[in-house]
């Protein structure tokens, strides 16, 4: 088979031979999104030559989160900026942190053409708003990839857990491992799909095994720590034998919280997600019982891969399975 030859790298990013051989022997005057086309075009064809070192650096990813003071996207940044050290140094991971509650911001710094981007991942809220940003970069070509919870139903990349069976588990687990026989609540953040997803799964699990310990009830935090403590206070005033509690979000410091001062931690069983501090130590007194971890560290390599593998930088095919979520009890930390 020939080795890929400039007519052949012009073909693949849609420019002349001229700007190629410009881009491949350094003389500049190129535009930046054309020296990022070529590049990418070049890589792809396996073109038999480094490329010059000044053009390394060109392809931007851009990653937007939400919720920085939480434990579980400071995880998810962490492992991003971790990676981008050892990826090709011709990709610059930004990662940027927009407000959950603001669909205009979310939606302005999806669509933003203040410079070009290889690639984006998002790990934001979805609203009409952020559907139409999303739907309106995929159809020009942009590798997207969700991460976590999908911020648009358009059929680009997701990477996360399976989130219905994680709501499953948590209810295979209450049933088999209650303390005694009453009510289950759960609590949750209704503007993510995933949670909604979780919900789903937890109560289908209950519809399907039908018996003394059943789905009573769900009550709405916002993931918000003030939310989340009056919402669980009112859940154990209504149902004074509660045995069950699934916190399907965040915000798990104040439902622990709520389960110390209230002498009940001990007496019902409570599930939640992610190993951060707070639910290491409710796990070690016995407050909580399972967590369920999402692995942010994996899904952020797995997003970063799928954008690689779509501009040409690797030829490995990334994993399109969901992500484990890791079981975690007092037992195992």
């Amino acid at each position: 088979m020939s080795k890929a030859g400039y007519k052949d790298i012009a073909r693949e990013a849609g420019v002349g031979t001229a700007t190629v051989e410009r881009v491949l022997n350094g003389r500049g005057g190129v535009r930046p999104e054309l020296v990022e086309k070529v590049v990418v075009a070049a890589r792809s064809l396996n073109y038999p030559r480094l490329l010059p070192d000044t053009h390394r650096g060109l392809l931007r990813v851009d990653v937007l989160m939400v919720r920085p003071e939480t434990t579980f996207y400071r995880r998810l940044s962490k492992a991003f900026e971790q990676i981008a050290h050892s990826i090709d140094p011709l990709v610059v991971v930004h990662r940027r942190f927009v407000e959950e509650m603001n669909p205009q911001e979310i939606a302005k710094a999806i669509a933003s053409t203040d410079y070009p981007r290889a690639g984006l991942i998002l790990a934001v809220p979805n609203s009409p708003l952020v559907k139409t940003a999303v739907e309106g970069l995929a159809s020009k070509g942009l590798p997207i990839v969700h991460v976590v919870t999908r911020a648009s139903e358009h059929p680009v990349e997701f990477v996360g857990i399976d989130n219905y069976a994680a709501g499953r588990t948590a209810a295979h687990f209450i049933s088999r491992m209650a303390r005694a026989e009453g009510p289950v609540v759960a609590l949750c953040h209704p503007i993510y799909q995933v949670h909604r997803d979780r919900v789903r799964g937890f109560s289908d699990y209950f519809r399907d095994h039908p018996g003394p310990i059943e789905f009573e009830w769900l009550g709405f935090t916002r993931d918000e720590e003030h939310f989340s403590a009056e919402t669980l206070a009112m859940a154990l005033r209504m149902y004074p034998n509660l045995v069950g509690l699934y916190n399907v979000g965040g915000a798990n410091s104040a439902v622990i919280d709520v389960l110390r001062r209230s002498g009940r931690g001990k007496d019902l069983l409570f599930i939640g997600h992610e190993l951060t501090d707070y639910t290491r130590a409710a796990l070690r007194d016995g407050i909580m019982d399972v967590v369920l971890d999402q692995a942010p560290e994996a899904q952020a390599q797995r997003a970063l891969d799928i954008i690689l593998r779509k501009v040409g930088l690797t030829e490995i095919e990334p994993d399109r399975n969901p992500i484990r979520f890791i079981t975690i009890t007092a037992e195992s930390l």
